[in-house]
């Protein structure tokens, strides 16, 4: 017991040099480098935000073979946190996202260049990851996923690439309060169901990542150029992600429907009064009730090459059942759904459920052409002069950004509709409103 008591000792020793190691090359990870260390004599070393858990064994032993691979181990699982790793989907293809993970930390290492998180898999990580920027841009966790689920490996690939790859234990990320093990052991290393993850750990790692950004651009902004797969898993992890269902509700009109208000109908005297007099009611029922409908309003369609295809049919075909879902579509309506590029391509009206249900059969995308957002506000304030609108108060616009913005404020609220290419979106004028929409966020929709 007691040689098991130094070797937790000595062990911790070396995962407070790791930790000051890190901390001197990169300050801005102050606030993420503070876990509470947990010993577990069975396994190598993992987290789920909350504690760091490590087999003193397995690290004595790595920092003798190699004292960066133990900074790096330690920087690895630090990342997963920051970019929000553990805190995925319980219907996520775990294999495929804990590889994705591993790849998207060691590239932003690698990246970063740091002498004492240099290893012998660095040259063979490089190569793998510069061939899958090619094909999935920066290197989110998010988009190497989407990759290996669309264009899956072959098994003794995905054993090589997690052989490659591979630093820590994840199976810390998909335990909950049911799935302890009564004996706890590696994957637990817990002494109860209280040092499980709760909402408060994502909140304390939203902060840190908000954080940890915020001094990395500075950093950038004076000593140069920082690892832009770090600056982009965080912008990827810090951007603002929206409720549609409850952005569109914003667009609805008020309207009086012709039925019953139950809110404001009293049928104790309603009631007392047919007994009491035969068929004449003491009160009269509200005929009219206000209720949120959408009916005048506009969704414009950016059809140059980088959002056309698919992913318009399926914006679409988003809004459209949000509509329907949430009762907001009225039972006449008066919606214009315009394609543009550089010039108006086509508007089609859409007056009941009937002609969406149309116009999304047998929808054709025109134009490809060349973007400039201008000549759709010109062509909707003509129709406004002509008096197709009678209420217009909303317009989408689904776009990729790169186009010519109106200088003018419409009389109308407008917001611009992106989807997340992992890329930063454009900024829109001062006057609209801003949405990012991830491809995923469009399919849970639709499912």
């Amino acid at each position: 017991m007691a040689d098991e008591g130094r070797i937790t000792e000595l062990a911790n020793d070396v995962l407070d040099i790791a930790r000051n190691r890190l901390l001197v090359n990169l300050r801005y990870l102050d606030t993420a480098l503070t876990f509470q260390d947990r010993a577990v004599y069975d396994g190598s070393i993992a987290s789920h935000g909350r504690t760091l858990f490590f087999d003193p064994v397995y690290i004595l032993r790595a920092y003798s073979a190699s004292k960066e691979s133990v900074n790096r181990a330690y920087l690895h699982t630090v990342l997963h946190c920051v970019f929000h790793h553990p805190f995925t989907g319980r219907s996520v293809d775990r294999e495929m996202w804990d590889l994705s993970c591993d790849i998207a930390s060691e590239a932003v290492i690698n990246e970063l260049g740091l002498v004492c998180t240099d290893t012998d898999h660095r040259n063979r990580q490089e190569y793998i990851t510069r061939q899958l920027r090619r094909k999935t841009g920066f290197l989110t966790a998010e988009k190497i996923y989407a990759y290996l689920r669309t264009e899956p490996e072959d098994e003794r690939r995905t054993e090589e690439l997690k052989e490659i790859f591979l630093c820590d234990d994840h199976s810390l990320w998909y335990l909950r309060e049911d799935e302890v093990p009564a004996d706890h052991g590696q994957a637990a290393g817990m002494t109860s169901v209280m040092d499980l993850p709760d909402q408060s750990v994502i909140y304390d790692w939203n902060e840190i990542a908000e954080h940890v950004q915020m001094e990395i651009e500075m950093y950038a902004r004076v000593r140069g150029r920082e690892s832009s797969s770090m600056i982009q898993n965080l912008r990827a992890v810090n951007r603002e992600r929206y409720d549609y269902s409850a952005f569109l509700r914003q667009f609805a009109v008020s309207h009086e429907d012709m039925k019953i208000s139950d809110d404001e109908f009293d049928y104790i005297y309603y009631t007392y009064g047919l007994s009491k007099y035969g068929r004449m009611p003491l009160i009269e029922p509200l005929e009219y009730r206000d209720s949120s409908r959408i009916h005048d309003f506009v969704i414009a369609i950016d059809t140059s090459g980088s959002v056309a295809g698919e992913k318009v049919r399926l914006f679409i075909q988003k809004t459209y059942n949000i509509l329907k879902e949430k009762d907001s579509f009225a039972s006449s309506v008066n919606i214009h759904i315009i394609q543009c590029d550089a010039d108006i391509q086509s508007d089609t009206v859409i007056t009941d459920t009937d002609d969406m249900d149309r116009y999304l059969a047998d929808m054709q995308i025109r134009g490809l052409g060349g973007t400039d957002f201008r000549p759709v506000f010109r062509y909707v304030d003509d129709l406004i002069k002509q008096g197709q609108f009678s209420d217009l108060r909303g317009l989408l616009y689904f776009t990729d950004g790169l186009g010519t913005f109106p200088e003018k404020m419409p009389e109308y609220r407008t917001a611009f509709i992106f989807l997340d290419d992992g890329y930063s979106t454009p900024d829109v004028p001062a006057w609209a409103m801003k949405v990012v929409l991830r491809d995923e966020d469009i399919q849970e929709q639709l499912e």
